[in-house]
């Protein structure tokens, strides 16, 4: 077949499609409705002549021609972003997608940089399209190491071949209740007795989630999937849970959340910046790399 520019469309939607696991979970990234998502899907295995996945009931799940169609669409990609930047450093300019991916809260943390990266660049250049995805930790890791990303801000527990991490400051998190909560207003001596009884987030986004051993609740009736949806739960009263404490501050200093015994709830994560090896002739990645690390300096 001849890719034409609706087959590139409709390959990025399938791509998301994959990388967040189903229709419904790529609606934020995508932007639009299930129904339009489930149109374009159609028209795509229409175009190809394959059933790329199964849907309904059952959960989402790739065919052994979608799997093939996947892995052959993020190869299209990356063929179609260094064929981008060869052109753009052909000019002796700085130009193309700057593409970055970052977990969560981050705009919060003063100690994070990439506002002030892509200030340094734009100054630069006016010829730079900046496209920010904010994702999951392990989310940030895939889509540079897929080429989707020129760099990713976030955290790794076991890195991954191809990418270089580069430390960039450390993220303390503490253990944290609401107003409502027990824990807010009790006496220091009814601390450990309600620290056993109470329920404690449980988060497939926990930033240290194979090292956590701290004797707490974890068998409860809460989730959450991102730093956003813990501090909901912790809103509610009813549950207790970790955040960041740049990210949990807007709430402290309102008289909302309370850090729990901060001396011995807590811990610290690297914050790193994510690249690929494969990146080291591009300009616009090199520049956007070097940037990123000064402004962590700062």
């Amino acid at each position: 077949m001849q890719v034409q520019d609706v087959d590139l469309r409709l390959l990025r939607i399938f791509v998301a499609i994959v990388e967040c696991g189903g229709l419904s979970a790529a609606e934020s990234r995508l932007n639009i409705g299930r129904s339009t998502i489930s149109s374009h899907l159609s028209d795509l295995e229409v175009r190809l002549g394959l059933k790329l996945c199964k849907r309904g009931r059952s959960g989402f799940e790739l065919t052994e021609p979608g799997r093939i169609t996947y892995q052959a669409s993020l190869e299209l990609m990356q063929q179609c972003e260094a064929f981008a930047t060869t052109v753009a450093s052909s000019k002796n300019a700085l130009s193309g997608r700057a593409t970055i991916s970052v977990i969560d809260t981050m705009v919060s943390d003063p100690r994070c940089g990439v506002a002030r990266a892509i200030a340094a660049l734009k100054k630069k250049s006016n010829n730079i399209q900046f496209d920010i995805n904010v994702c999951e930790a392990r989310e940030v890791e895939t889509s540079v190491v897929n080429g989707r990303s020129l760099v990713g801000l976030g955290v790794s527990r076991h890195h991954l071949r191809g990418l270089d991490y580069f430390p960039l400051y450390n993220e303390s998190n503490f253990l944290y209740c609401g107003i409502a909560h027990p824990l807010f207003a009790c006496e220091p001596n009814q601390v450990d007795a309600l620290l056993q009884q109470a329920e404690v987030v449980s988060s497939n986004y926990m930033r240290d989630k194979e090292t956590r051993n701290d004797g707490l609740n974890y068998q409860n009736t809460a989730v959450a999937y991102h730093d956003e949806g813990i501090a909901h739960l912790i809103l509610s009263g009813q549950f207790i849970g970790y955040l960041p404490d740049h990210y949990a501050s807007y709430w402290v200093e309102k008289g909302l959340f309370k850090a729990i015994l901060p001396e011995r709830y807590s811990y610290k994560i690297p914050v790193v910046l994510i690249t690929s090896k494969s990146n080291a002739s591009s300009p616009l990645a090199n520049a956007l790399v070097e940037q990123m690390k000064l402004c962590h300096q700062s």
